[in-house]
């Protein structure tokens, strides 16, 4: 009995260290970089899986053009589109477009997410892998930038939110594939 109720106290430490990692790097008028950093108990090859097959299943709906009514996928190649298609087939988006991809090591993606995309925005989304202690430290980056005539720095917290739980998205995946 105590076993059982120890592990939801473990997952809960874990999962409350999650802002622990979130950080905005830097920040200016024309951009910024945020980076949070989760460590998962499984291996790079496993997380590795999940990033990039497994997305639909990971990335918060919330955060996605169409919500549950469409699907994402990322076709893990140089070219390679992280994209989402409505159920109905007809209305589609690129989110960004693969740029370099190490199989268990690194993933990056170029492009504007969400709004920043239609405020002319380009970014640079690296998701890195690395063995740790007992498991893989994943660290997601996204270093954004461009014109706008607003300050950009205003932004970068807001972004280094929404990443915070799309990496959080990732974790309880892996979490509860590793059950």
């Amino acid at each position: 009995m105590a076993r059982r109720s120890l592990r939801p106290l473990a997952v809960s430490l874990l999962l409350a260290t999650a802002s622990a990692g979130a950080e905005v790097k830097d920040s200016g008028a024309s951009g910024f970089t945020v980076e949070n950093v989760r460590t998962v108990v499984v291996d790079a090859d496993t997380a590795w899986r999940a990033l990039v097959e497994d997305v639909d299943r990971w990335w918060p709906k919330d955060h996605s053009w169409w919500g549950t009514a469409s699907t994402l996928n990322i076709e893990p190649r140089a070219g390679g589109c992280f994209c989402e298609i409505a159920r109905d087939g007809a209305r589609q988006a690129q989110h960004l477009q693969v740029t370099h991809v190490e199989p268990g090591r690194m993933l990056r993606m170029v492009g504007g997410l969400g709004p920043l995309q239609g405020m002319g925005l380009h970014g640079a989304l690296e998701f890195q892998l690395a063995p740790a202690d007992g498991g893989t430290r994943i660290t997601m980056r996204y270093r954004a930038g461009g014109y706008s005539p607003d300050d950009l720095s205003k932004l970068a917290p807001v972004v280094d939110r929404v990443q915070a739980q799309q990496l959080a998205g990732l974790v309880e995946h892996l979490r509860q594939r590793a059950r």
